[in-house]
Order: C-alpha cells, then structure tokens, then sequence
C-alpha cells in the first residue's frame, strides 16, 4: 500500500503588505510543502524570507490570499490562539535567537515545553523536571555546548553559544514543524556541520517538516528541495521590472 503525504503548509494567493506600505512585500500565488519534506529557501536580502518565515508561524498573518500550517487557517485564530498553536507546533529558530537573557541556559532550551504540554509530553508522558532537564542537556552537548555552560546566564554566552541555545529550543519536545531563519551565521564550519547533523536527524525522528532559510550554498545539497523566493513571490519581479 502506498502512503499518501500531506502537506504541512499550503498557499494559495498569499499576499502581505506591511502596514504603511502601498507594495507587498510577499506575493506568492501557491506553494506546498509536504510533511517530512527538508526545504531550502535562498535569496538575497530583502526579497522577503524572513517576512515568509514570520507568516508561516503565525507571527504575522496575509493580507489576503490563504495560509495553512498543519491543516489549520493561521488567519481564523486569534493572536493568543496562534502562540499556542507556534508552542505546540513549531519549533523556530530565530535569527536574532530571542533568548531571555535573565534565564539560563537549560531554562531557555525548556521555555517551549513550560508554554506546551503537547511538547513537554513528547519528552516524557510524565513531564518531570528531571527529565526535561535530561533531554536539554543531552541537545546541547550533542551541539557541543559545554555542560559547565549549562547553569549560566544566556548573556554571558558567545553569539554562537547562544545559537545553539536557540537551536536547542527549538528542537525540544519534537515539533511538526521547524523553522531556521540563517542558524548557522554564527558558526564555525565543524560546528556548523554538527549543528546540520543534529537538525535533520531530529527532524526525521518526528518526521518533521524543516523550513530552513540560509546564504549559505554549501547547505543547499543537504536538502529534499530549494526554493529560488524571487522566482516565485511576484513581488520580486514587480521590483527587478521597476
């Protein structure tokens, strides 16, 4: 028997216009992407990446057209509605990290199962404390970030450190869905392949969808598909013509 793949995100006309703005920034007439699918998305600054990103998590919604993520309408829920569907669901790695600076380490990594019962049961149907904390530590180490480390404030880390913080959280309690906006500028090339390896493998054991958006074309070959965002979101076109 032949399994049938859904897809986790789907659009259809979507377009996005910033407040004050009288042009789009994003214009994408459809685009699929399936479950378990690897995607890499490239282009140069300022076509929109980071906007698409922003609207695949819910952080903003279209202007118009249709989004959506895991079967659900981003659009008819409502702002609070939409961060607890990103804490269930989506594992997002920022490009700024968003780490609270006032936490520690393991306390950062464990923000997304404190916000998500879905996700802290993955790690353990009991949800204990003790646990949690195994399987933060574990990710780290497995990103090579030093277990003295651990206890410290994020603040005092290096820019890499705190991006394998970032990536370590978004990993915990296997979501459906991740998403990377450039993790890997901050790293070194051996930690930079550590990083990948762990990605993709902890994507595959939830048969996860990865949603990856990088300047670097050495990654590119590592994944099931790459997406050009200029040769699909009009507005790219629109600009380059104008």
């Amino acid at each position: 028997m032949t399994e049938t793949t859904s897809n986790v995100v789907e659009l259809t006309n979507a377009e996005f216009v910033w407040p004050g703005s009288e042009n789009a920034t994003i214009c994408i007439p459809q685009l699929h992407i399936a479950q378990g699918e690897h995607v890499f998305i490239k282009g140069p600054s300022g076509c929109g990446k980071s906007t698409l990103l922003a609207l695949l998590t819910g952080i903003n919604t279209l202007t118009s057209g249709s989004l959506s993520v895991l079967s659900t309408e981003l659009a008819s829920l409502k702002a609070r509605q939409r961060d607890k569907f990103r804490a269930d669901h989506i594992g997002y790695i920022f490009q700024q990290f968003n780490l609270l600076p006032y936490l520690n380490v393991i306390e950062n990594v464990l923000i997304p199962c404190q916000f998500s019962k879905i996700r802290s049961d993955r790690v353990t149907p009991n949800a204990s404390t003790s646990s949690l904390v195994e399987e933060a530590t574990t990710l780290l180490e497995r990103l090579h970030l030093p277990k003295e480390l651990h206890d410290k404030p994020v603040s005092e880390l290096s820019i890499g450190q705190q991006q394998r913080v970032a990536a370590a959280r978004a990993l915990i309690g296997q979501p459906e869905l991740v998403i990377a906006d450039e993790p890997t500028s901050a790293l070194d090339h051996g930690n930079r392949m550590v990083f990948i390896e762990l990605l993709m493998e902890q994507a595959n054991l939830a048969n996860a969808t990865l949603v990856f958006v990088s300047h670097d074309p050495t990654l590119e070959s590592l994944f099931d598909r790459t997406l050009h965002l200029p040769e699909i979101n009009l507005t790219s076109y629109l600009g380059a013509a104008s």
